[in-house]
């Protein structure tokens, strides 16, 4: 696989300093200003359009309809909704004042954090360099953009629409490795967005505490998927097949593993295998809706997670094309694949004897970034959205919710810290200012020293006006 054009440090420490320069003009104070760089926003990725689903094919083998619905009209329906929205968001927020206070009036006012990093994952290269961008251009920001380098004809197309579009004091972009990702985290900005992997997260929090800089980690882990009671099986394996097989499986709320309740086994494996022939016909090696492992490394490591005698369906694999085909696995909690997120096409089931067993087994781990309940009972629904701890869930579904901004997104404990999409984004690069306007009038003595006898007239007061 080609790699990214590294950009040189001397031009990364010149954005750096050209954005440092260029901060207290603050450049989207106004609503008007953000609407504009927001409306160029969706303007240019419009424009470049073909470009974008050329470079998501080279890179990770997408099919035109998962670049375009995941990445493109994703970040798009972001922009949108932040148009649509934003002046509501801007307004000041009126709150209560207490009676000591009166009379005053108070209000939280958002404004911009400053200079904000996002550091993009190779997955979805597109979608998870820009939607965090629209969330940060809304709240008024200026950005340094990371995209990541295992997804470098993306990279390219990314660099190239924001170089020839947008003022570099306002929205930068660096390229490279590690090397580069270090030295830009060597630097201080006033938030860092990262989404990839736990182990980096921890780096990055590392780098960020000799700052005190707040940080925003989208990271993973295993998100179960649970079918139990009876719910429709043929929809149930359809919409599993797609959520797991969805961009190969890359995707950080793929369904990592199943547990079933042990009379769904049969029907829904001969279900699953239906849906997966439906989907990607019985050619899957040559299949254009079907996508590729992003590099050799990430292929070997998938194939060394299973032996071909494991296999109940799929298995078919080329290196050469870093082609896995869907590949179902009878498995158990000590299996090698139930030790760490998976990130391929490769799906773990589990047979249980029960749901609150599942349910049980599901607790005892760490908390995913999504959890999936398949099932027609509201007492399963009531009890797994309450008892299972996850940074988002799916009744019946998977991926969906992240394609309503109404709902947040992102993990708790070792999944993730902080939440985005929509107005959640937006919130998540403001700073919530706290602001009391007092008045002249009335200015009651009882506070001012000196204090003696005036604390039984405040509590005799208190009580009187509680």
């Amino acid at each position: 696989m080609d790699l990214v054009t590294t950009t040189p440090i001397e031009q990364i420490n010149e954005a750096i300093k050209r954005q440092e320069s260029a901060r207290l003009t603050k450049p989207l104070a106004s609503y008007q200003s953000r609407v504009e760089v927001l409306k160029k926003l969706k303007q240019v990725i419009g424009e470049n359009k073909a470009l974008i689903i050329r470079a998501l094919q080279e890179d990770l083998g997408k099919s035109e309809f998962e670049a375009v619905i995941a990445e493109i009209d994703f970040v798009l329906s972001e922009i949108k909704h932040s148009l649509k929205s934003l002046k509501k968001w801007m307004r000041p927020k009126k709150v209560g004042t207490p009676w000591v206070l009166m009379p005053a009036r108070s209000y939280i006012l958002s404004e911009p954090l400053g200079r904000i990093l996002i550091i993009a994952p190779w997955n979805y290269p597109f979608q998870l360099l820009f939607s965090p961008l629209v969330g940060a251009l809304a709240a008024g920001n200026q950005v340094l953009l990371k995209p990541s380098e295992l997804a470098p004809k993306t990279a390219e197309v990314a660099t190239k629409i924001i170089i020839e579009n947008f003022d570099p004091r306002l929205i930068s972009v660096v390229n490279g490795g590690v090397d580069v990702t270090t030295h830009v985290l060597d630097k201080k900005f006033d938030h860092i967005f990262y989404t990839g992997n736990g182990h980096v997260g921890r780096i990055i929090m590392q780098k960020a505490a000799q700052f005190l800089t707040p940080v925003t980690l989208e990271l993973g882990g295993k998100s179960p998927c649970v079918i139990a009671g009876n719910p429709d099986i043929v929809v149930t394996a359809r919409r599993i097949a797609w959520g797991k097989w969805f961009n190969a499986g890359q995707t950080c709320v793929a369904p990592d593993y199943i547990i079933i309740e042990k009379h769904l086994y049969d029907d829904f494996m001969v279900e699953l295998k239906k849906a997966i022939v439906e989907f990607y016909g019985s050619d899957l090696e040559n299949s254009s809706d079907y996508g590729r492992i992003i590099n050799e490394r990430h292929f070997n490591r998938l194939m060394n997670l299973f032996s071909q005698s494991e296999v109940l369906i799929g298995g078919e694999n080329n290196k050469d094309l870093r082609f896995i085909a869907p590949t179902v696995i009878k498995a158990n909690f000590n299996h090698q694949l139930m030790q760490d997120e998976i990130f391929g096409p490769i799906l773990p089931v589990i047979v249980t004897d029960s749901f609150s067993e599942a349910v049980g087994s599901i607790s005892r781990r760490d908390h995913p970034l999504a959890a999936y309940v398949f099932s027609d009972r509201s007492d399963h629904i009531e009890l797994f959205t309450q008892e299972v701890h996850a940074g988002g869930v799916g009744v019946n579904e998977c991926l969906m919710h992240l394609s309503n901004p109404e709902l947040p997104f992102g993990g708790v404990g070792p999944s993730g810290m902080g939440a985005y999409h929509g107005e959640h984004s937006f919130n998540l690069f403001s700073h919530k200012k706290s602001v009391l306007r007092r008045y002249f009038i009335f200015d009651l003595k009882l506070r001012y020293p000196p204090y003696k006898g005036k604390l039984a007239i405040l509590s005799w007061l208190m009580r009187l006006l509680s």
